[in-house]
């Protein structure tokens, strides 16, 4: 679109490209995430596209709009300058309690909105939490759905040590207490350093992680601090019955979650998206068709392929 100019690369993931881009008038800086026109549109990219233009959160990364460029679809989004989660925790080690409980608090917020939204998300990790500053922008709706919308979720998808027991049946599940269980594994993440069922980057131990998470097999260090009321907390997020599970609305209301609870985790935002459904709608479905390029787009081609 002609009111943005690109500024650099951020990142390339499976399907789409990042880049970071500015506002040539008023200089407002914004990512935007570029998925090639064609096949790779499907209901996975339009339900991200609609739940995420939903929700209006301090704690969630604001959707802005979606145009169109003769070989993408482009999805631009308010951009989080200080990494992720993930990142945060590899650089600083494992987390005091009153830190982690900041950003919990926060991440808790922010997922909670969602869900009053009647969307869960379904791949909440460390590397879909961004930050700016400490502020905790939840990102990647890819594999969110709406109960409004959408049928329930049943398909096994996720990062594998975030998944909860239940999603491994492939039946129907409650994705809100997915999500909970998820919340509970990053808390711990950044408790303990470590994951509590295994790490997902070992493929060969896929089969192990599963049977550990099935059987709520994990333990918290000796060399770890960690109050009763933290560990309270897990214990009832860590339920392999989603039914007996700890809810949203209980952990909102736990003594530790509550402990120090910032008026920021209680604030909602309006929504910053001035484009209709409809409208989104009528683009994504444009999307679908094949890219198309012209003589200039073939010359920049032929320019990168020389380059290489």
């Amino acid at each position: 679109m002609e009111k943005y100019e690109q500024v650099k690369d951020i990142g390339y993931g499976n399907y789409a490209a990042v880049k970071l881009i500015h506002n040539k008038e008023t200089k407002a800086i914004f990512a935007v995430k570029y998925i090639s026109r064609g096949h790779k549109v499907d209901e996975r990219v339009a339900r991200e596209i609609i739940n995420h233009r939903t929700l209006a959160h301090p704690n969630i990364i604001q959707f802005k709009e979606v145009f169109l460029t003769p070989r993408d679809i482009a999805i631009v989004m308010e951009y989080a300058p200080s990494g992720d989660l993930f990142d945060y925790v590899c650089s600083h080690g494992k987390l005091n309690e009153h830190e982690a409980r900041f950003f919990f608090q926060q991440l808790v917020s922010g997922v909670s909105h969602c869900h009053d939204m009647e969307i869960c998300h379904r791949d909440l990790k460390l590397e879909n939490t961004l930050l700016n500053g400490k502020l905790i922008k939840i990102c990647d709706f890819g594999y969110s759905k709406s109960y409004l919308l959408h049928s329930r979720p049943k398909s096994m998808i996720g990062t594998p040590s975030y998944i909860a027991p239940e999603i491994f049946s492939r039946k129907e599940y409650d994705g809100k207490l997915a999500d909970v269980w998820s919340l509970g594994v990053i808390l711990y993440i950044m408790l303990v350093g470590e994951f509590p069922f295994g790490d997902q980057k070992d493929l060969q131990n896929l089969k192990k992680i599963m049977n550990q998470i099935m059987v709520v097999q994990y333990k918290i260090p000796d060399t770890v601090h960690m109050s009763q009321d933290c560990r309270n907390l897990l214990s009832r997020i860590f339920v392999a019955n989603p039914m007996k599970r700890m809810s949203m609305r209980e952990i909102k209301s736990h003594p530790w979650f509550l402990e120090k609870l910032p008026k920021e985790a209680t604030k909602e935002d309006p929504i910053s998206c001035v484009q209709s459904i409809e409208e989104i709608m009528s683009i994504v479905d444009e999307a679908k068709a094949l890219p198309t390029t012209s003589s200039s787009d073939q010359l920049e081609d032929l320019v990168e392929a020389l380059k290489m």
